[in-house]
């Protein structure tokens, strides 16, 4: 970091020496001839050179601290970013979290080499120049450090002010890449409601705002910052120049040359401050900012010293759980619910019962307000979250894809899978009779989210993944809602098959997808309604009878509305419901 601050003292404060050495040679009437003048050419040759060759050295090395940083904090950011809960995600655009992390990378590049290039490799040179100064006069030190101090004590009120326009122009620059990452993820529902030019004019909109702010910073920092510095900068420059004069009757000329080069590179410098100022300040306010962000402290965290993994049963229970959705009404008043080891749970009901934030909880991808869940007779709020996730195969209502091949994608459960296994889960989940038809095989990159392939060839590749993650307990929440009937009926052979000595719950909107589990659990509005199995529910006639005679197909119709779901059955015992 110090060879550039070395370099820029040969390159100019050594060769004013040397200049003026040779002005005083020919002031005293020194030989004029080449013979005389060679010995400061070739100093002053030398100087250059060295000067540059030391620059080059230095950026060679400053080359290779700054990959080892940039990459050293890519992996800390990104372990930060992964080590973050559910909920951090849902309130940060993913888009603006990858500007982000990739402008921390870079900021640090900016930081090191301002920092190397702009201000150690001239603080330095402005001590030397000090020292040298020094030995001709002390006045001349005491007015080129005093200016520069002045200075300094008259631009800080200003850049206070200017960091808090910074700090809005830089939340302005988030906001509008995590609007372009929204609309480009999302890019078929915009052109599915013909809304390119509403999402135009929104980015318009949003760019327009940070061209104002930025622009804002930018003048603030010309006419207010600028205003002071260029002033005190040629104030500097004359009353150094002065000062020489003055004193020239103890200096001679080679001090005032020498006086002369110094103030002006100390010129120099301070005009230039505002621009070393301006990267400073915006690779610091990002890094600051994504900072804060990688501060925030997850709300579900591993315990300080978890429990180890016993041999489990896979038995599952909810014990007097209470959960809100932040500060929402509560959602669960003490839930109560048993799964034992090896049981097929059916969790239904109408929309915002709670099936899927009991799937969440379980997972502890949430954690709950009061009560606890136990797998295993272990509380997982004990256990890692890596070793509680571990037992469970997750299919979630929108299976996520990477945009990675489809045998990729199913090997994700597990990564030390062979080539049979992966082909006998895919098999086993249909994948393969979608995957001939596809231009590359298993090969083929599915896209971003998983695009290139319909919702049910999504879900069929996460069906996939949990047969080949082949875990104790199965947490399939509409797993098979986008398949056709007929796939559905293929697929449901295979997950009773993969269902046989494993724990199951299943959240269904189709009630016919859970007509054979071993028990069926009515939620609605956080609460268990009834539970048994299908045809005692039936036989009652209460909550879940009425669901299931208002439904046309296995799916729940107009009809079951949140009244129905309480209203008295209607006389259609005998229907029968296809699906």
């Amino acid at each position: 970091m110090t060879l550039p601050a070395v370099g820029n003292i040969c390159l100019f404060y050594l060769t004013p020496l040397m200049v003026a050495a040779l002005v005083g040679h020919l002031a005293e009437g020194g030989e004029n001839d080449l013979a005389a003048l060679l010995p400061y050419v070739l100093g002053f040759a030398g100087l250059m050179l060295a000067g540059e060759a030391l620059w080059r050295v230095g950026m060679h090395f400053l080359n290779r601290a700054n990959g080892r940083g940039i990459e050293w904090l890519a992996i800390t950011g990104m372990d930060e970013l992964l080590a973050k809960d559910t909920a951090f995600f849902h309130d940060n655009f993913a888009g603006a979290l990858t500007k982000r992390i990739l402008s921390f990378c870079g900021g640090f590049e900016n930081f090191a080499d301002t920092l190397t290039f702009s201000v150690v490799a001239n603080v330095i040179p402005l001590s030397f120049a000090s020292v040298i100064l020094w030995r001709y006069h002390p006045l001349l030190v005491v007015v080129l450090v005093g200016l520069i101090v002045v200075t300094g004590f008259l631009v800080i009120p200003f850049i206070r002010r200017r960091q808090v326009l910074v700090d809005e122009r830089e939340a302005a620059k988030v906001r509008v890449s995590g609007h372009v990452a929204d609309v480009l993820t999302n890019m078929e529902t915009v052109r599915a409601f013909a809304a390119e030019e509403r999402e135009a004019a929104e980015f318009r909109g949003r760019v327009a705002e940070q061209h104002r702010l930025a622009l804002r910073s930018w003048d603030y920092a010309n006419l207010r910052v600028d205003t002071i510095v260029a002033p005190m900068s040629i104030l500097t420059s004359a009353l150094g120049l002065l000062v020489a004069v003055a004193l020239r009757g103890g200096l001679g000329v080679e001090a005032i040359v020498v006086t002369f080069s110094y103030y002006t590179n100390a010129t120099r410098i301070m005009f230039e401050f505002n621009q070393i100022y301006r990267r400073m300040e915006s690779t610091l306010t990002e890094s600051a900012q994504f900072t804060e962000l990688l501060m925030t402290p997850p709300t579900v965290v591993d315990p300080p010293d978890p429990e180890p993994l016993r041999p489990v049963d896979a038995s599952v229970r909810f014990e007097r759980v209470l959960f809100a959705h932040g500060d929402g009404p509560p959602l669960f008043e003490g839930l109560d619910l048993e799964i034992p080891g090896g049981a097929k749970i059916g969790l239904v009901g109408r929309s915002g019962g709670g099936k899927t934030t009991l799937s969440r909880l379980l997972l502890r991808l949430m954690d709950v307000d009061g009560g606890r869940i136990l797998v295993g007779g272990q509380d997982i709020a004990r256990l890692r979250q890596s070793d509680l996730r571990n037992l469970i195969a997750y299919v979630p209502q929108e299976p996520a894809m990477f945009h990675r091949s489809v045998r990729d994608n199913i090997a994700f459960a597990r990564p030390g899978a062979t080539e049979t296994e992966i082909l006998r889960a895919a098999q086993a989940a249909h994948v393969t009779e979608f995957v001939e038809s596809l231009p590359d095989g298993f090969d083929t990159l599915v896209g971003e989210r998983g695009v290139k392939l319909s919702g049910g060839q999504r879900q069929r590749v996460a069906l996939a993944r949990a047969i080949l993650r082949d875990t104790p307990i199965l947490l399939l929440d509409e797993a098979t809602s986008a398949l056709d009937s007929e796939s559905e009926l293929l697929v449901q052979e295979a997950l009773w098959h993969l269902m046989r000595d494993r724990t199951a719950l299943v959240v269904a909107h189709r009630l016919s997808t859970v007509v054979r589990m071993d028990r069926l659990v009515v939620l609605d509005r956080g609460r268990v309604l009834e539970e048994g199995s299908h045809a005692e529910l039936l036989q009652s006639q209460g909550p879940y009878a009425r669901l299931w005679h208002h439904q046309s197909g296995g799916f729940l119709t107009e009809e079951a509305t949140p009244d129905a779901v309480h209203a008295a059955p209607h006389d259609r015992d005998s229907q029968t419901v296809t699906g």
